[in-house]
């Protein structure tokens, strides 16, 4: 239960001790797996001391045991070995300090690490990590490539010189880090997360040499697979030798078989793109000096034509044929106009002799009465009707009068 305490009422140092130790000694006995990463079993002391340290993350506890608990397994673990212990935690009161009181000892077997890989890679298969359609392509040429691997060694020796060997202008960044035992993981995934934030590096390398299953085991941790798969730069996995296959090598989007594979794969030889780019030009040259004899075929045999070689005559001939149908066209247009003319002239003639004004150049007249009606019969009018006469040359009033 929580304490009451005030600046004015507060508690010692021993009793707050006291109390800790209390709520940890009602912890049971707990089993706990981690890595030996300091042993110091001292000559005669009845109490051996070591560090335990979980393989993924930066956390350690003190560990303490019998002497006949050691001397069980002291054969088989070492600094780095992976154990099992089934403890119980302590509380140090007058240090302060928290410890693991361990009653057994297991050492973490090949076998059964191997299976544990194995269900693990399962379940990163089912989640899709591994699949290809994830995998990006690397750039043809990096403007800098991140490398991750242990300091001075040789994969860093290898990677460095066959990538300068390839391309001398070719820039690396180096991160190195541990490589094995409890510290690399941390370390590792330190060094891409930074290398990933940058934006000028390409393409990072995770490499180290070759070694046993146990030394290899940090490239296989589920931490570490899962940051590669985050990471937004390509990948590319060259662990140990080409039949060793820790998980990082899956979910990589290359894996190279060595790191001298991991910068042949990463870097173009400038010496096979030389050879290459010449190859193109000379294949470029032969396609176009194939096109332009091509062309220069074709536009020969087009200009051997007589129609080519001699433009005009197709003109001249169709001049001759242009000034025919012209005279042709012309002599119709004139006949066509005379017999028009001919006709034109006979119908005038036939109007004006059927015309009224040529009736009344005879010597007739036409009465009209006042409303301007003609008279075409004398019973139409009477005596002393007005009356008005058209004549071929004017026009005149008249009266009606009795006939004599």
């Amino acid at each position: 239960m929580a304490l009451t305490t005030t600046a004015e009422a507060p508690i010692p140092v021993a009793e707050v001790s006291r109390l800790i130790r209390g709520w940890i000694d009602r912890l049971g006995a707990v089993w706990v797996e981690g890595q030996i990463i300091q042993l110091s079993p001292r000559p005669g002391a009845g109490i051996v001391f070591l560090t335990l340290r979980d393989p993924s993350r930066e956390v350690s506890l003190s560990v303490t045991c019998y002497r006949q608990v050691y001397e069980q397994v002291k054969d088989v673990v070492a600094e780095g070995t992976r154990v099992v212990v089934h403890a119980k935690p302590e509380w140090y009161e007058k240090a302060g300090r928290l410890s693991l009181r361990a009653a057994e000892i297991r050492p973490v077997g090949v076998g059964e690490l191997l299976a544990r890989l194995e269900r693990l890679k399962k379940a990163l298969a089912a989640e899709g990590l591994f699949a290809a359609e994830r995998k990006r392509p690397l750039p043809f040429l990096p403007g800098r490539i991140g490398l991750i691997t242990g300091r001075a060694s040789d994969a860093e020796r290898d990677v460095l010189h066959t990538a300068r060997e390839r391309w001398p202008a070719v820039r690396f960044e180096v991160r190195n880090t541990a490589v094995q035992g409890a510290y690399a993981v941390p370390q590792i995934i330190e060094a891409l997360r930074e290398l990933d934030a940058r934006p000028d590096v390409d393409v990072i390398i995770v490499t180290r040499g070759g070694g046993g299953m146990e030394d290899l085991l940090p490239f296989s941790d589920e931490r570490l697979v899962r940051a590669v798969a985050a990471a937004r730069t390509p990948v590319v996995s060259a662990i140990g030798h080409e039949a060793d296959a820790p998980l990082l090598d899956l979910v990589a989007d290359v894996r190279s078989r060595t790191p001298t594979h991991a910068a042949k794969d990463t870097v173009p030889d400038v010496g096979e793109e030389h050879e290459r780019v010449l190859g193109l030009r000379e294949r470029a040259r032969r396609v176009m000096t194939g096109l332009l004899e091509r062309e220069e075929r074709g536009l020969s045999e087009v200009l051997s034509r007589p129609v080519m070689a001699d433009p005009h005559s197709l003109l001249e001939d169709r001049e001759e044929d242009v000034a025919g149908l012209l005279e042709r066209a012309r002599r119709t247009l004139d006949h066509r106009l005379a017999r028009g003319e001919d006709a034109l002239v006979h119908t005038h003639a036939r109007l004006v002799a059927l015309s009224p004004a040529a009736t009344l150049q005879r010597g007739y007249a036409v009465l009209q009465r006042t409303d301007g009606s003609v008279v075409r019969d004398a019973a139409e009018v009477s005596e002393g009707d007005a009356l008005r006469a058209r004549v071929a040359e004017g026009q005149f009033g008249v009266t009606v009068v009795p006939p004599a």
